[in-house]
């Protein structure tokens, strides 16, 4: 089972390294219930672009 071998990892661990795994853990946990739940919409971008954005790119800068 998953859960043995990670307790098997920590179990060679060294003890003064033990607490930046809590918190590694810890943190991460607490994480997963505020996923995003509403999903990102691509090509939607809030504010304005200039005119400049939609001029052509110097030759220089395409290659």
């Amino acid at each position: 089972m998953l859960i043995q071998q990670i307790y098997q990892e920590l179990q060679d661990i060294p003890e003064d390294k033990l607490a930046e795994i809590y918190d590694l853990i810890h943190y991460f946990r607490l994480g997963l219930g505020q996923e995003q739940t509403q999903p990102r919409i691509p090509g939607l971008l809030t504010g304005k672009l200039g005119d400049a954005f939609f001029e052509p790119l110097p030759e220089e800068e395409l290659q």
